[in-house]
């Protein structure tokens, strides 16, 4: 059978799935026919690796034109010329395509999305058009130590593991990068990774009165319920700030946080505080947020309210902090770990007995109670 014009016109397409004809006169030569297109396609085997190659799509192409350019495709593909092309055209990837590309491909959450874009464009402004594989280890040691200098050790270190993540996203989707070597290892190799302190600031019980009070003076009340909730939950900043209206359910009394960091929901029980506070909010709610800002939008940066209450009570702190603050008090109460990490949404992946707890929403409903009347006795004592 030879592939003509008017016999590929006449060929009907499939209902479902593809079929395929192959040309009786020019081995590798073929046509696909899916239910929708038709089109040109080589096929062949050398030394042992398979490859099928698309030409285009009958009607751009005819099957004349076809079959002369799978002539010089399986000429090319024969003398190697095409698996030489293929490896200078991976070989001469910049930073900038596999970022786009690593952008497209990975299902990554809006805020990583755009914290990794923040990070590349500043970061590796000077390497976005370099080809990736000329990047050496020499390279990554003098920038990464210029990154610590100029910038901090934490962006530092998290540059780099984005550029690490890029070039391993890199060698996983080009078979010739395979035997390219990470350059960023230098960094484990030299031990030349700069170690992070963590963090331990939280309000201290003797503080909670006098921090409340300066919250309770903002002027923005929905700041002021904002950092409040914050406290008595334990949510990221991100997760209370977007909290809509259909996430609260005030039969039940819980909030459910879909959009987690763990990507596992996260379901809480309202402490009688917390249910009161949302229901006041509710009654002069104007649209389907619960922290509404500007133009019908949740709020976006706590900095400024957070300034104010600090001015105020002199006690420096961040959203995080609060989380930790919650964790801490959690702690002192002798609530169990397995209930305070259900409490933070934390993964219990590692922690095989973990496994075999389930903590149903009403398990939390007595500790999160427990750590509201903690902090509200502490405010009553102190005043």
């Amino acid at each position: 059978m030879k592939l003509t014009q008017a016999m590929v016109e006449k060929l009907p397409f499939p209902e479902t799935g593809q079929v395929f004809y192959r040309d009786q006169h020019l081995v590798g030569f073929g046509l696909r026919v899916t239910k929708r297109c038709k089109s040109y396609i080589v096929e062949t085997a050398i030394r042992g690796k398979t490859y099928r190659l698309t030409l285009g799509k009958h009607g751009i192409l005819t099957s004349e034109q076809a079959r002369k350019l799978a002539k010089q495709t399986l000429a090319e593909l024969t003398q190697g010329t095409h698996e030489k092309q293929q490896v200078a055209a991976v070989n001469s990837l910049t930073l900038q395509q596999i970022f786009a590309e690593y952008i497209r491909v990975r299902p990554l959450k809006s805020k990583s999305c755009y914290n990794y874009t923040r990070y590349f464009q500043v970061a590796f402004a000077r390497w976005h058009d370099y080809p990736m594989n000329t990047l050496t280890r020499n390279d990554i040691t003098l920038y990464y130590s210029e990154l610590c200098e100029q910038h901090g050790k934490g962006y530092a270190n998290a540059s780099m593991k984005l550029l690490q993540a890029l070039i391993n996203f890199a060698k996983a989707s080009y078979p010739e990068l395979l035997n390219f070597s990470n350059p960023v290892k230098v960094l484990s190799d030299k031990r030349q990774w700069q170690p992070l302190q963590r963090r331990i600031r939280v309000i201290k019980p003797h503080q909670l009165a006098t921090w409340w009070q300066a919250v309770q003076q903002l002027h923005h009340t929905t700041f002021r319920d904002y950092l409040q909730l914050l406290l008595l939950t334990g949510l990221r900043k991100q997760e209370a700030a977007t909290l809509q209206w259909q996430q609260i359910d005030f039969i039940e009394k819980t909030l459910i946080i879909t959009d987690t960091k763990n990507s596992q929901p996260h379901v809480l029980p309202l402490s009688d505080f917390l249910y009161n506070l949302l229901q006041q909010r509710y009654r002069t709610a104007t649209n389907h947020w619960v922290f509404a800002g500007k133009q019908g939008k949740p709020i976006v940066d706590p900095r400024k309210p957070i300034l104010q209450v600090t001015a105020m009570s002199e006690i420096v702190f961040t959203c995080h902090d609060l989380r930790r603050t919650f964790a801490t008090i959690a702690e002192s109460l002798d609530i169990s770990s397995f209930t305070v990490k259900r409490l933070l949404n934390h993964q219990q992946n590692h922690d095989i007995t973990a496994g075999y707890v389930i903590s149903s929403v009403e398990r939390l409903r007595t500790p999160m109670q427990r750590i509201t009347d903690f902090v509200l006795a502490h405010l009553a004592t102190n005043q």
